[in-house]
């Protein structure tokens, strides 16, 4: 199995010869924006971000949404950071998992 492929599930609606680019999107943002990643439950992650991302983030979160409609993506922006909290249902945990395995792998590159 590819590296993308390990968290693209079959359901997303994204066209096939799109999918690297989203997530070469994905991992460019995670490491150049990402501070912090933390799981506080199995369906759950929570992103910190350099404020400076926030449209990025913004821009990102939604398209994913659009094409993975599983994903719950909720941008708060504060003073010095943006949090992401992503929420996936039961059945997507697998997919939560490899999205947060892409995450550690390149935070902070």
């Amino acid at each position: 199995m590819s590296d993308e492929q390990d968290w693209v599930p079959a359901s997303c609606t994204l066209p096939t010869p799109e999918r690297p680019l989203r997530v070469a999107e994905f991992d460019e943002l995670f490491a150049t924006a990402l501070r912090r990643q933390e799981r506080p439950g199995p369906t759950r992650l929570r992103w910190t971000f350099d404020p400076t991302a926030e449209a990025s983030v913004r821009d990102l979160t939604t398209r994913e949404s659009g094409c993975c409609g599983f994903f719950t993506f909720t941008v708060a922006p504060a003073a010095d950071h943006v949090e992401v909290r992503v929420e996936v249902p039961s059945a997507q945990v697998a997919v939560l998992d490899a999205l947060a395995a892409r995450a550690t792998a390149r935070i902070g590159r």
